[in-house]
Formats: C-alpha cells, sequence, structure tokens
C-alpha cells in the first residue's frame, strides 16, 4: 500500500499547479455580483420594512371572554360568578 503522505502531496502538486495557471486579475465578483448584491440588499430591506409594517398590525391583547355570551349558548363552562351553568 502506498504511503499516504506521498499522495497527498501528489494530489496538493497537481492542485497548485491548477490554482498557477488561473489568472488572480480575472478573479474578480465584477460589476455582475455588484449588481446581484445590490438586488439581494435591497431585497432584505424591503422585506424587512414589509414585516415591521405587518407586525405593527398585529393586536396582541386577547378579546375578554364573554361570560354571559357564553352562558346563552349552551356552554357547560363557569357562570358569571363561577359557578357551574345548569344544563337541561
Amino acid at each position: 500500500m502506498p504511503d499516504m503522505s506521498a499522495s497527498a502531496s501528489m494530489a496538493m502538486t497537481h492542485l497548485v499547479t491548477l490554482a498557477k495557471e488561473v489568472d488572480e486579475d480575472k478573479v474578480t465578483p465584477g460589476v455582475l455580483g455588484f449588481i446581484v448584491f445590490a438586488v439581494m440588499a435591497l431585497a432584505v430591506w424591503g422585506l424587512m420594512k414589509s414585516m415591521n409594517r405587518h407586525m405593527g398590525r398585529v393586536d396582541f391583547k386577547e378579546a375578554p371572554e364573554d361570560p354571559a355570551g357564553a352562558v346563552g349558548r349552551g356552554s357547560t363552562g363557569p357562570g358569571p360568578q363561577g359557578q357551574p351553568s345548569s344544563q337541561s
């Protein structure tokens, strides 16, 4: 079985030569990368603004339970004075 360090160094040698072939001056995000980033940033900003507007419309207070209405509908829950309502 071959030595693992020799295989690893051989693979690294091939990868380094491939990396040297890439022209460092041409590997940039360029104008297209900036435009994509700017569009994504604007989309996130718009979504956050919309979320804040929707969260402002949410009413977090629970409506008080109407005990008289619950008894009138035949509820088996407690009556107005905490007494169980009578069912016929």
